[in-house]
């Protein structure tokens, strides 16, 4: 398969493009991740999640670890080209490392931070550590 509709996004200087999970059916956004050329190219042609993952620089399959896979149901660039939107299958409800459904479960109160969205299972539990 020719390549050349990666060359249509506008990576960043460290060759990313932010990357939106948005959960079919419930819409509800899961998170936000990164994606070099590698890794767009990769879940196009798997229909599963891959993403860039910053701090290990390594390509990081979203599930890998935790079984927690996205299931690629759509994918969409935005008007400046800049940001990718994946509409996934969130496998297992968990998309957060925290254990949470999504990882937006912070909300702004009183001026500080207040969690507002309950861990479903342990991150120990999931990720196996003692």
């Amino acid at each position: 398969m020719s390549e050349d509709w990666l060359d249509d996004i506008k990576w960043n200087a460290d060759g990313l493009v932010p990357t939106i999970a948005q959960e079919v059916g419930s819409g509800q956004v899961l998170m936000l991740a990164w994606m070099n050329r590698q890794a767009l190219a990769a879940t196009a042609e798997s229909g599963k999640a891959v993403y860039w993952s910053r701090s290990r620089q390594r390509l990081w399959r979203k599930g890998e670890e935790s079984g927690h896979e996205q299931i690629v149901k759509d994918i969409r660039l935005d008007c400046d080209n800049d940001t990718v939107l994946l509409v996934v299958e969130q496998k297992g409800g968990i998309a957060c490392h925290t254990g949470r459904h999504h990882c937006f479960f912070q909300q702004h109160d009183s001026g500080g931070w207040k969690a507002v969205e309950p861990v479903l299972r342990d991150a120990d539990e999931i990720y196996g550590r003692k």
